[in-house]
């Protein structure tokens, strides 16, 4: 089974049903942060690239919908990302501690909060 059905399984969204319009990249408030725009993490499973789990972009989403109000295809982009994340923790690998994080105050609250979220779940 590929990484975009392993996605879909867990999920519920389809990988594959992404034109790459650029809506949601557009849309996020963290998009200057992230390595991979949401875009580019729903290509890189369309093409069962591996490297989308190792991507901080996936820690920083922070689940706010602003993509998935904004995709003409009925993404829920957020789900996606959700998915991969609990790919990435049922190995046991915790990429974020959010004590770790430096400077607090630079990261709108939203962002705290899906970070605290993540560690919770």
């Amino acid at each position: 089974m590929g990484l975009a059905e392993r996605v879909a399984e867990i999920s519920g969204e389809n990988p594959f049903a992404c034109y790459q319009c650029g809506k949601c990249s557009a849309s996020c408030p963290l998009v200057g942060e992230m390595d991979l725009m949401p875009n580019q993490v729903l290509r890189l499973l369309q093409l069962d690239d591996e490297r989308v789990l190792a991507s901080t972009s996936i820690w920083l989403c922070t689940s706010c919908l602003m993509c998935t109000l904004r995709c003409p295809r009925r993404i829920d982009v957020a789900k996606v990302m959700d998915s991969l994340r609990q790919m990435v923790l049922r190995k046991g690998v915790d990429k974020v501690q959010l004590r770790k994080v430096p400077e607090l105050r630079a990261y709108p609250q939203i962002a705290l909060v899906a970070l605290s979220r993540k560690q919770t779940g």
